[in-house]
């Protein structure tokens, strides 16, 4: 799963690549589909909801640029796949699900594999975890048609936030430093661009092809707006 799913579509972050080989995939979809369980699509696990296909929970997780001691928030435990892969790579990870009864099964899966820097709670993430804020990341594992604006202000100075928003998968960096925004924003485009393409680390980046737009929106934020495999991205700095 990892070489041809990840690392061939390129996912560089050995520690993410280290963490999706290490926990059990099987361990967190149901018997009915545990064969299935390391192909490259999601999958049910009741509730109406399903658990991330592998591809998107790294590549999700790779843009935080987690280092190991980080707090970080997930809004939607779910089956507690993408919780487990969060609790290798930060130093705690506080996770809410509305659904009580997969919010349960999550904590007995975290139990049973002896993940202790995790915290579940069941509520509306789109509230986010005011008790427990500032967060240094943030990952929304479920689609919504806009970013909750109780997410953003409950981010730390230099956290970041990955949500899917609509066909979009969005990252925001926030940072103090306003002499930084530019240096910021073009350091997370030259990771996506090594990310889609493979290229060398350090490949500048430029507009002949995965970054359509770049400029500073009428907020004054720096925006780039990249193509990823057919879908666009959205990477936002702005100032606290």
């Amino acid at each position: 799963m990892v070489h041809f799913q990840l690392e061939r579509r390129g996912v560089r972050d050995r520690r993410v690549l280290e963490a999706m080989r290490k926990v059990p995939r099987h361990r967190f979809v149901p018997d009915a589909v545990v064969r299935e369980a390391y192909t490259d699509r999601p999958l049910p696990i009741g509730q109406g909801q399903t658990i991330s296909q592998p591809y998107m929970v790294a590549i999700m997780t790779e843009l935080l640029e987690l280092g190991g001691a980080e707090k970080v928030l997930e809004v939607g435990t779910g089956s507690g796949y993408q919780l487990a892969i969060l609790a290798e790579l930060a130093g705690e990870v506080c996770s809410i699900e509305r659904h009580e009864g997969l919010s349960a099964a999550a904590r007995e899966r975290m139990q049973a594999l002896g993940y202790r820097n995790v915290k579940l709670k069941v509520g509306d993430g789109t509230g986010g975890w005011p008790e427990e804020a500032p967060f240094d990341g943030i990952m929304v594992t479920a689609g919504a048609p806009d970013v909750p604006a109780p997410l953003v202000d409950q981010l730390g100075e230099g956290g970041r936030l990955v949500i899917p928003v609509g066909e979009e998968l969005s990252c925001i960096a926030l940072t103090a430093d306003g002499s930084r925004l530019a240096a910021a924003t073009r350091r997370l485009i030259t990771q996506l661009w090594e990310t889609e393409t493979g290229a060398k680390v350090g490949r500048p980046v430029d507009n002949n092809g995965a970054v359509r737009h770049l400029a500073f929106d009428p907020g004054g934020r720096f925006l780039a707006i990249a193509e990823y495999y057919g879908v666009r991205l959205f990477v936002i700095a702005e100032g606290l």
